[in-house]
C-alpha cells in the first residue's frame, strides 16, 4: 500500500533539521554586530588636535594651565617642578583648587609605559580637573 502509514515505513526522512541551528547562529551574529561597537568605545574623551577648542586650550593663557610632564616612569614634573608619583594627585588638586577652570595638559616621553600614562590621566581627573588634555609632539614625543 503506497501512501498507507502503518508505522513500519523504512523509507522515512531521518535528516537533521538545520533550520533552527541556522536561525540561532544568525541571531548571534546580529547580536555580536550590535555589541561590538559598544565594547570598543573609549571611556576617555579627548579633544582632537585640529579642533578650535583643543588649540585654544593648549595655546591660550599659559599661566593658567597645569602642565604634567611624564619624563620617565619615576620622574613626573608638574609645572616644571618634580613631584613624587604618590603626591601627583595632591599637587594637582592644590593647583586645581587655585584655578578650578585650568586645563591639565599631560605630555609623555616615549619611554614611559602606557600604564604610567593612564595613571597620570586618572590622577588628574580624580584631582578634580575639569579638562584633561593630551599634548603630543615636542620634546616628549617618542622618536620614530
Amino acid at each position: 500500500m503506497a501512501g498507507g502509514g502503518n508505522g513500519n515505513d523504512k523509507n522515512g526522512i531521518y535528516d537533521v533539521n538545520m533550520t533552527p541551528l541556522i536561525d540561532v547562529s544568525l541571531v548571534l551574529v546580529v547580536i555580536l554586530m550590535v555589541a561590538t561597537p559598544l565594547a570598543l568605545q573609549s571611556s576617555i574623551s579627548l579633544q582632537r588636535a585640529g579642533s578650535e577648542a583643543a588649540t585654544e586650550t593648549v595655546e591660550s593663557k599659559p599661566d593658567t594651565r597645569i602642565e604634567v610632564a611624564l619624563e620617565a616612569e619615576d620622574r613626573i614634573l608638574v609645572n616644571g617642578t618634580e613631584v613624587p608619583r604618590a603626591q601627583l594627585r595632591l599637587t594637582v588638586r592644590a593647583l586645581v583648587a587655585e584655578n578650578p577652570k585650568a586645563p591639565v595638559l599631560v605630555t609623555c616621553a616615549g619611554t614611559v609605559t602606557h600604564g604610567t600614562f593612564v595613571y597620570a590621566l586618572d590622577e588628574a581627573k580624580q584631582a578634580g580637573a575639569a579638562q584633561v588634555a593630551v599634548v603630543g609632539g615636542g620634546k616628549h614625543a617618542p622618536s620614530p
